[in-house]
């Protein structure tokens, strides 16, 4: 009898460790630790997650304040949807403008611990009244310890006005690096490339913004915040942007 009631405890507690990892895993798989760029890593099949994002631009034309609100679901142990409800901006002296809404899949291909580069494809589109966005990202990610090291690739299409006869393009770049203080904070920073390419043509001279990030995460519960700074010289271009994405996983 005390050889089975052994044997029934250790059943026992291990399930319940392995709820406890589980419950861990669901919680923390879509946190994020970057403002600007993308992590790899996919949330688990049945996980929901709903985030809002909030990005402040500042140039010598003055102040935007761009609104992002989505929520992301968890399909397969590799594929993600992104449901992006509403974007929408606001400008000084001005209304709140609404300009899309759309979806978007991540497909994770490899692990960014266990594996020699952990790697994921994006892709995105987006719907408003008068415009069409089309986005492809290439995500790449390696761990190392506490240290998280994140690159995307971007390409963008885009269709506006009336009939959706003026075309542009952009080609980007992130690099991300953060540092795990703590299970609960990181910090680190990120530089943010971008070329625009208007009517699809020869691209315009590139733009650099470089800055820090910190992430704080308890629970089902993240934040993270990223301030860049431009370090190019380009007419027209935000000075400064930030980005607050807080997200609380269900």
């Amino acid at each position: 009898m005390k050889i089975h009631t052994g044997h029934n405890s250790l059943v026992a507690h291990s399930f319940l460790a392995f709820l406890a990892l589980a419950s861990s895993l669901s919680a923390h798989a879509g946190q994020r630790r970057f403002g600007y760029s993308y992590e790899v890593t996919t949330a688990p099949p049945g996980a929901f997650e709903l985030e809002t994002s909030t990005t402040w631009k500042h140039s010598s034309d003055g102040d935007v304040f761009d609104f992002r609100h989505e929520l992301e679901i968890g399909l397969t142990d590799h594929l993600q949807l992104g449901l992006y409800l509403a974007d929408w901006s606001y400008e000084r002296h001005d209304v709140a403008h609404y300009a899309n809404s759309g979806a978007e899949l991540i497909w994770n291909l490899s692990n960014p611990t266990t594996d020699f580069l952990g790697s994921a494809v994006y892709f995105e589109a987006l719907f408003g009244d008068h415009n069409l966005e089309l986005e492809g990202k290439l995500l790449l990610q390696k761990n190392l310890g506490p240290v998280t090291l994140a690159y995307n690739l971007i390409l963008e299409a885009a269709w506006e006005g009336h009939g959706l006869n003026e075309r542009k393009g952009e080609f980007a770049q992130t690099i991300g690096v953060s540092y795990d203080l703590s299970k609960h904070f990181s910090v680190g920073a990120e530089f943010l490339h971008e070329i625009d390419i208007p009517d699809w043509s020869e691209g315009e001279k590139s733009v650099l913004w470089f800055g820090p990030n910190a992430s704080f995460r308890s629970g089902r519960f993240f934040a993270t915040a990223t301030g860049l700074f431009r370090t190019t010289a380009n007419e027209g271009e935000a000075d400064v942007q930030t980005r607050l994405i807080v997200g609380f996983d269900f």
